[in-house]
């Protein structure tokens, strides 16, 4: 023991005051982060503060932008980035741990009989979903870490000269851009990077499935309801009301009817047909009501149109990828006071946009090597990506009307192109219980809680946007 303490005492008086500090320095963070959440952001101490479910929203986007902000690359994360991801996201699902549920279960008597009991477990759906999200953010961190020794293809700067420099997309101008050998990549790494894009798109269906059913959860908040229109037809105008109530309805042929040339109409007819669905089921869920929301309008006519503009909606997601989150999404976030919801929500959104980052990069890669591979290729796909960027311009120009929540989507995909999976891929599962498998070798079959409704997700069928049943 003497000979430990002289050891100890040889060490520099700095080094030791380092090495106390350290294990307290996580537990000092964690309380800083902890107390704000209680204060709802607002440290004034004047009681201004958010609601603890959207400040716990907010921190966990927050820190998703600050780790994967930068994230531009098929490179592993760096090690800071990914040791502080894992603590602080920890720390920040901790708070579920404390959100549980009376369940029954067997409990032996000192005489041998047994008796039934009720007991707590955590809430069924954080119990179900959390694991899976989990998994899918391990997913997400090992995919990248797979391109650590991948030597086929480099970025090159953007300050680089033009002759060192790579092929880029025009509509992704601000990263750098990717370089692949004169011949183009290899076959076994072109498939190789297939079946990263593959992992990284189920990964993305599955977050969204998550997202998707947890904000149907949500309750639509009052002040949202109050905005709405009278009825469905105010809310959709007559040419798109006629289009959806017309005994004949093709939702391919209506959507090719809709000017879809810019994000900020895609926004604005999203926002439309969710109203409208709003509209239409609170009616049918308010029959014996006599007020302004009634209706000469059949229940069963109200619940076909439903379903039409539920088929629209889900169309649009697909073919629009990253888009914004609609003025529903934010209002039911904004608004929303359950904490496992909150959590579930946001960190479901920052894997599916992380999962859309990498596809997208893995997408650059691909398409450099169909350019080298295809010179002739790249003056077509300028001529339409600037088309793209041109209508990208015009919606930045009009600002969104974007309450409360700020959200952090990672980077979208160009117009027109359906190369990144959203929400629509997910949402066409149809919603059951069960298991999901995950196409990935290593990974388990990933458990999802969801509910059906399989009325108008069947149709889809035709328009091949169902997913294997081996998926449900």
């Amino acid at each position: 023991m003497d000979e430990l303490n002289r050891n100890i005492a040889q060490v520099p008086e700095e080094a030791r005051i380092e090495v106390k500090k350290r294990p307290n320095s996580d537990i000092e963070q964690m309380k800083e982060r902890f107390a704000k959440l209680l204060l709802g952001e607002d440290m004034s101490g004047h009681g201004n503060g958010v609601s603890s479910a959207l400040a716990l929203s907010n921190a966990i986007t927050n820190l998703a932008a600050s780790v994967f902000g930068k994230q531009n690359k098929l490179a592993p994360m760096p090690e800071d980035l990914k040791k502080r991801w894992r603590k602080e996201v920890n720390w920040l699902l901790s708070v579920t741990d404390n959100i549980v549920e009376f369940v029954p279960s067997q409990q032996q008597g000192k005489d041998g009989s047994n008796m039934e009991i009720m007991v707590t477990q955590q809430r069924r759906d954080l119990l179900m979903n959390i694991p899976a999200i989990k998994k899918l953010d391990a997913m997400l961190i090992d995919c990248l870490d797979n391109f650590k020794d991948e030597k086929e293809f480099w970025y090159v700067a953007k300050d680089a000269d033009e002759s060192e420099k790579g092929v880029q997309r025009i509509d992704r101008w601000w990263l750098p851009s990717v370089k692949v050998p004169e011949g183009g990549l290899s076959d076994e790494t072109r498939k190789w990077m297939q079946h990263q894009k593959e992992c990284c798109n189920q990964v993305l269906k599955a977050s969204m499935a998550i997202n998707a059913h947890v904000l149907s959860e949500m309750e639509i908040p009052e002040t949202y309801i109050e905005t709405l229109p009278k009825n469905g037809k105010a809310s959709l105008g007559d040419s798109i009301y006629k289009s959806i109530t017309d005994e004949y309805f093709d939702p391919g042929e209506f959507l090719s009817s809709m000017d879809t040339s810019s994000d900020q109409n895609v926004m604005e007819l999203k926002n439309r047909i969710e109203a409208s669905i709003v509209i239409w089921k609170r009616k049918m869920n308010q029959k014996e009501l006599k007020s302004s929301w009634g209706s000469s309008v059949s229940s069963e006519k109200r619940e076909v149109f439903e379903e039409r503009a539920e088929t629209i909606l889900l169309l649009l997601k697909h073919r629009f990828a990253g888009l914004p989150q609609s003025s529903l999404d934010i209002s039911k976030i904004e608004y929303n006071k359950d904490i496992g919801h909150a959590v579930l929500e946001s960190y479901s959104r920052a894997l599916q946009s992380l999962a859309n980052t990498v596809m997208n990069s893995i997408e650059d890669v691909l398409y450099a090597d169909e350019v080298v591979r295809n010179p002739e290729m790249e003056t077509m796909m300028k001529k339409e990506q600037s088309v793209d960027v041109v209508a990208l311009s015009i919606s930045i120009s009009s600002p969104r009307a974007i309450r409360g929540v700020k959200d952090w989507t990672g980077v979208h995909s160009p117009k027109g192109k359906p190369s990144s999976m959203n929400l629509l891929d997910s949402m066409g599962w149809g919603f059951d219980q069960g298991k999901m498998e995950m196409m990935n070798g290593n990974s388990s079959p990933v458990k999802i809680l969801t509910k059906a409704k399989m009325s108008y997700i069947e149709k889809l069928e035709a328009y091949g946007l169902r997913s294997p049943t081996a998926r449900h």
